[in-house]
């Protein structure tokens, strides 16, 4: 309330998801961390209900059209929020970045240096001055006209559509043609146009083969096909496509990933010769700060840059001015090795996030609620501190920040602790303490106090035995140099290093091809879907066998429905409303488009008919609405089901919803979805399992839970590697390979590499003294 002396956040009633009408009190100017195991209910406070009020209130504001738009965004089941000041989230983006995307992009650093090149750059005499849009390789004016701003240009060679040449067309010597039907008939199209489609390709001259593959033509000639005996085929007019022109059509228009994939298997990449791989138009290259174009300073690691600002005037000294602050907090939270051209694919969880907050320190808002998630995902211990410099700083700056956390460190520099559970799903959801770090002692039912208060060192294991080695590299990517590994076989290794040594580059050159792999799974981060259609019951393959036992009823048998009646992505038993998505997409104006339930099935995503055929008195849709662990109970005695939900509980999923939506999961836990569908596969030879951060977004408990199938998996004679940032896993691990000593130019390297109580005496390695303090004494 205006004018109120009260400095709390005060919720009352609270009941999104599992919440039991919590009530609780936060202090605003602090930084509170909300804990609790995995699916306790701490996101439904923080995001769900306390920040879903402020966006509300937001939209309540603006306009009538934002207005008209809150009852189908959905207002959070609370009773009342008083003392909420503007609300600012700093959620984990689950969105894939596009290969446009990048560090300066990201940061807002590039419209900075456009600005800088466009007022104060040198011009070559006579040239117009240019708008700052034209030193942009994402815009119209500014992007080569060769490569449209890619820097790259993709091209197919007769090497890469035909590897066989051997092989007549008839044989598929066009390897980069469809199958099936598609690629029949364009067969049978050359060979109407007369090509011999029988004779091994390297025998058909040059001029022939040149057309075949690289023609812009589409002739339309009418096709014979040959009559089976079995049925009898019509002639039909046949339009050719070259194989360059089916894979460009392919790669660029088609909304199928797999197909891209596909057919980028064979473009070849190479430098746009047009710009040299700068991205953009001449006359942009022309223009010059201190000496360089705005791509070579593009491409200069950020502390460079920095010092290569030196100003000639007032207009230039303001701009630079501006663009060295923005980059100074970037710098502070150790990412200066960066440079602004980095795409952002090829950065880690860790340094997109920190990119993030740099950006947010810049920014100047006062009195706002920062609520973010998990910032200290994917970060090393020593860059974890670089981060509770900056959520003070944000603090200081008149900020209440609100953190959903499971990093200790962060934990106990909070000012405030709000801890839900005691466990997942319906048997979380209350507030089991809120008040200062250190009172949480005295609550036995925490989960997260048993972890916060125990100094004592890891109990010291038993170093399992290597069976062999895996010999990596020597690697020349990214900042490797030369860099040359071995991975003991047989046993559980953590690879560790800050943030930008070179953990994902040297782990991501192992391939099946390598003397010792065996059979290689890498499970990774990258989201199981990215619609609300694509869930876990799908993903895993277990909602199969659910709608086989619905189909089996006497209900379904009687109506004469199907298997297929019960799925919701075919025509037949689906809401056709939603299509059986059970949202639709809402389109906001200033905003980014939203899912709001489906008026008509209410998110059932199932027709009226569908849902009258229930099994045990629940229905295809109140099934799919089970947690995990209410499924397991339910399914008990169906053997197939049974067995799926008994992986995904073994990785800590209990608290998932069947049916729930691919766009609310985390990639922590869209990595352990897709470690429980190998697992339930079964035993199998020798397996090398590789996780990049497998432990992100896990309490301390819930790790425990994983890392009993991890290490299971290496007792069944298994080998598993884990780039690792949490070193209670680090600590359990056989052996330890650490890279370093600092991110980008001043990593790159091995710093040690040995069981975990050697490398946590090594010297010059930034991971030994956390290792230390996991293996020796805490605290």
């Amino acid at each position: 309330m205006p004018g109120s002396p009260d400095s709390f956040v005060r919720v009352r009633g609270a009941r999104e998801h599992n919440l039991r009408s919590v009530d609780v009190d936060i202090p605003r100017d602090a930084l509170t961390v909300f804990t609790g195991v995995s699916g306790s209910g701490k996101s439904s406070l923080a995001f769900g209900t306390i920040y879903a009020e402020a966006q509300r209130r937001y939209f309540e504001s603006v306009a009538p059209y934002a207005r008209r738009l809150i009852h189908q965004v959905g207002a959070p089941k609370v009773g009342e929020i008083t003392g909420l000041p503007p609300a600012v989230s700093l959620q984990q983006r689950r969105s894939v970045p596009t290969s446009r995307s990048s560090v300066g992009t990201v940061t807002n650093l590039s419209n900075s240096l456009r600005m800088l090149f466009s007022r104060a750059g040198d011009y070559p005499p006579g040239a117009e001055r240019l708008d700052s849009d034209a030193f942009s390789p994402n815009t119209a004016v500014g992007a080569c006209p060769d490569c449209h701003g890619l820097g790259r240009v993709h091209r197919t060679t007769e090497e890469s559509l035909v590897p066989d040449p051997s092989l007549s067309i008839r044989e598929g010597a066009i390897a980069a043609w469809p199958g099936a039907w598609q690629g029949k008939n364009l067969r049978d199209i050359l060979d109407a146009l007369g090509y011999d489609v029988d004779r091994p390709w390297r025998e058909l001259p040059a001029g022939e083969r040149e057309w075949i593959l690289f023609t812009d033509e589409q002739p339309v000639v009418t096709v014979h096909p040959v009559r089976d005996a079995d049925r009898i085929q019509r002639t039909y007019q046949g339009t050719y496509m070259s194989a360059r022109r089916y894979v460009m059509k392919t790669f660029s228009d088609s909304k199928s990933a797999t197909l891209r994939a596909k057919a980028e298997r064979f473009l070849t990449s190479a430098p746009c010769a047009g710009c040299g791989g700068s991205r953009l138009r001449p006359e942009a290259l022309a223009v010059t700060f201190a000496g360089r174009t705005i791509a070579e300073l593009a491409a200069v690691p950020l502390v460079e840059l920095a010092d290569s600002l030196t100003a000639r005037d007032e207009a230039s000294r303001v701009l630079t001015q501006d663009l060295r602050s923005r980059i100074e907090p970037v710098v502070e939270l150790g990412l200066g090795y960066l440079s602004l051209d980095r795409a952002t694919p090829t950065l880690s969880a860790g340094e997109l996030q920190r990119l993030r907050l740099a950006t947010q320190l810049r920014s100047g808002l006062f009195g706002v609620v920062y609520v973010l998630d998990e910032p200290s995902a994917g970060l090393h211990p020593a860059d974890t501190e670089a981060l509770l410099t900056v959520l003070e700083r944000l603090k200081a700056a008149g900020n209440s920040v609100f953190v959903v956390e499971h990093h200790l460190d962060v934990v106990r520099a909070a000012d405030w602790l709000v801890d839900v559970g005691p466990h997942a799903g319906e048997h979380g959801g209350r507030v089991l303490h809120s008040g200062p770090v250190a009172d949480l002692a005295a609550v036995p039912e925490s989960a997260t106090a048993r972890y916060l208060f125990d100094h004592s060192p890891a109990p010291a294991r038993q170093v399992r035995t290597p069976r062999g080695q895996l010999k990596v590299g020597p690697v020349t990517r990214h900042n490797l140099r030369g860099v040359t590994a071995e991975f003991p076989l047989g046993v559980f290794t953590a690879v560790t290093g800050v943030s930008g040594s070179g953990k994902s580059t040297l782990i991501g050159e192992i391939t099946p091809d390598l003397a010792g792999v065996g059979r290689l799974v890498a499970v990774d981060q990258k989201p199981i879907g990215r619609t609300p259609r694509s869930n876990l019951a799908t993903y895993t393959g277990l909602f199969d066998d659910v709608r086989k036992v619905f189909a089996a009823t006497d209900a379904a048998r009687a109506r004469g429905y199907g298997v297929g009646r019960f799925s919701f992505n075919v025509t037949g038993g689906r809401c056709e409303t939603c299509q059986g998505e059970g949202f639709v997409s809402v389109e906001l104006l200033f905003l980014p488009s939203t899912y709001a339930p489906c008026p008509d099935c209410g998110g059932a995503r199932y027709e009226p008919a569908t849902l009258e055929v229930t099994y045990r008195g629940r229905n295809i849709a109140q099934v799919l609405d089970l947690t995990v662990e209410g499924a397991a109970e339910f399914f008990a005695d169906t053997p197939a089901v049974a067995r799926s939900l008994s992986t995904l509980l073994d990785v800590g999923l209990g608290y998932l919803r069947l049916g729930q939506p691919a766009t609310e999961l985390s990639g922590g836990e869209a990595q352990r979805i897709k470690l429980a569908s190998e697992l339930q596969r079964g035993r199998r030879a020798h397996t090398l399992y590789l996780l990049d951060e497998p432990t992100t977004g896990l309490h301390p408990a819930d790790v425990e839970v994983l890392l009993r199938q991890l290490h299971g998996l290496v007792d069944s004679g298994h080998t598993v590697i884990v780039v690792e940032h949490d070193m209670s896993v680090v600590a359990g691990a056989d052996w330890v390979v650490d890279l370093g000593p600092g991110g980008g130019t001043a990593g790159g390297r091995i710093v040690a590499a040995g069981p975990p109580r050697e490398v946590a005496g090594a010297e010059g390695s930034a991971t030994a003294s956390y290792l230390w303090r996991e293996t020796h004494a805490k605290g």
